[in-house]
């Protein structure tokens, strides 16, 4: 280790950069090389510091793109000091070795993100110098620190102070990491801003900033990491009490919310394991929570809910009595906040809406993505297969089937009335078997009732088990070998079922 004697400070985000320049200018009697602003604040903060262009003994010129790439800078930092010829070399042109480089980058993400951005300036935001002086120093880390993060500074120093002017060489490695990731995150953002990739292209390339470290994964002998691609969506959700969010909170919220979506009416979803144990849509809050709630009090117990709306006084008072986990809502009124906040484990969170994006799972040795079921129910491409066309109450309570059974693991059937799901047969192997299951976990009465079937009926027996129960019409994809089957059958059954030819299996 040697002591640092002289530091490069160019950067955009000036955080903290005053100080830690005193720092080492006081404490350790570091020389000072600047530009442009960044020189400026040194001065005014009554720091010696010297401009890059009495170094290179060239001036800033085209208009500030060229300032920092010259042989007096470059070569002051990517000279290996253990190498003769690279201090001769040093020495013959006169060039000063930097052993310091602290540099962040043009906010090339913040302005592309700006609404209404021109082109010529995403191209004006393009760092040229900064990433080549990073690099350098990271390159160079058996002899050069590199600093591209204000947060480092306070720690920086301590290590400084213990180490006589001095840094590890395991910190300096943790520093070139830490800038080879930084600009080449650089670099992809530039590139997906004036060329966006294509959902499904030929590469895949996942890149998200850790997030939040969890306690653990499914299970207890898991690791596991949240990593946010935005700020919206339940990844970019702000949490405003309640205990930490485990691996599977997230999974079931995540569930809880893109359900909620499907709703334009003031709704609630309640959730257990990703798949809903009720939901209701109605003219209030209060009024879609209670109709939720009453689909499967039991199950809710412990559960995960979604809603679509502020979270008023009166559904947060009702909502508080029963145990949950977590609520997901676009945000609560004082009063909500009140009553929930005596429920201090209960995670509380203010969800955003987030871009659509594609669907991404994990395989052994490799990944499958999709785009995203979006679709909704096109009423010209419904169609009445039957001899009963339904009546406008079932039409009702056949589209709001559909908007869940979407969100349901197959093999999926719900029992619906118009705003209210009243049983759920989730994830089983036959859908006769979904069928039953519906019924048998509905405390509400299913006469009357429709349902939805996430996919065809391979075979008559899954109308006929619903027809068992009452319910008085059904949607369905169609599309099965035996669909002329199935027709007769719920003509036989008195049922009126429509086809929907759009299919939502969920796995």
């Amino acid at each position: 280790m040697h002591p640092i004697e002289r530091a490069l400070l160019s950067v955009t985000d000036k955080t903290g950069l005053a100080e830690f320049a005193r720092a080492l200018s006081a404490e350790f009697r570091v020389e000072l090389i600047s530009t442009g602003g960044t020189a400026r604040l040194l001065r005014e903060a009554g720091l010696p510091v010297r401009e890059v262009s009495e170094v290179t003994g060239f001036p800033e010129m085209l208009g500030g793109r060229v300032k920092t790439m010259h042989p007096r800078i470059t070569g002051g930092i990517l000279a290996i000091r253990s190498n003769p010829e690279h201090l001769e070399a040093l020495a013959e042109h006169g060039i000063a070795p930097i052993d310091l480089v602290v540099v962040n980058l043009y906010a090339f993400e913040q302005t592309a993100a700006r609404p209404g951005v021109t082109f010529q300036e995403l191209i004006e935001n393009i760092d040229i110098g900064g990433p080549t002086m990073i690099r350098s120093a990271a390159k160079n880390f058996e002899d050069v620190a590199v600093v591209t993060d204000p947060a480092d500074y306070p720690r920086l120093l301590e290590e400084m102070r213990a180490q006589q002017g001095s840094l590890t060489r395991d910190t300096r490695l943790q520093l070139a990491q830490r800038a080879f990731a930084r600009t080449a995150n650089y670099d992809r953002a530039i590139a997906n801003t004036l060329c966006p990739p294509e959902a499904l292209g030929e590469t895949l390339d996942l890149r998200a900033p850790r997030r939040l470290w969890l306690r653990y994964g499914e299970n207890s002998h898991q690791a596991a990491c949240l990593y946010a691609s935005g700020e919206g969506g339940i990844a970019g959700a702000r949490q405003l009490q309640g205990k930490e969010l485990s691996y599977n909170n997230l999974v079931d919220l995540d569930a809880a919310w893109q359900l909620i979506q499907e709703f334009e009416g003031p709704a609630a979803a309640i959730l257990k394991h990703t798949n809903p144990c009720g939901a209701a849509e109605q003219e209030t809050l209060l009024q879609a929570w209670s109709k939720a709630l009453e689909c499967d009090p039991v199950s809710a117990f412990g559960g995960i809910v979604a809603f679509n709306r502020q979270v008023d006084a009166a559904t947060a008072e009702e909502a508080a009595k029963l145990f949950l986990e977590c609520i997901a809502a676009p945000g609560y009124s004082p009063e909500a906040l009140e009553r929930l906040s005596r429920k201090k484990d209960l995670r509380l969170l203010e969800v955003s809406d987030a871009p659509a994006g594609v669907v991404v799972k994990s395989i052994s040795g490799g990944y499958l993505v999709q785009s995203v079921d979006q679709p909704t129910l096109d009423p010209d491409q419904v169609k009445a297969v039957t001899a009963r066309a339904p009546g406008e109450e079932e039409i009702a309570a056949l589209e709001f089937a559909w908007k869940v059974v979407k969100h349901v693991k197959s093999n999926a059937i719900v029992y619906a009335r118009r705003g209210q799901t009243v049983g759920i047969g989730a994830g089983q192997m036959s859908r006769v078997d979904a069928a039953r299951f519906g019924a048998l976990k509905a405390l509400l009465p299913l006469a009357g009732t429709v349902a939805a079937s996430d996919a065809f009926f391979p075979f008559p027996d899954g109308l006929e088990e619903i027809a068992r129960h009452r319910a008085t019409a059904v949607i369905q994809p169609g599309g099965s070998k035996r669909d002329q089957e199935v027709i007769a059958a719920a003509d036989r059954l008195g049922l009126a079922m429509v086809f929907t030819g759009l299919r939502h299996f969920r796995h």
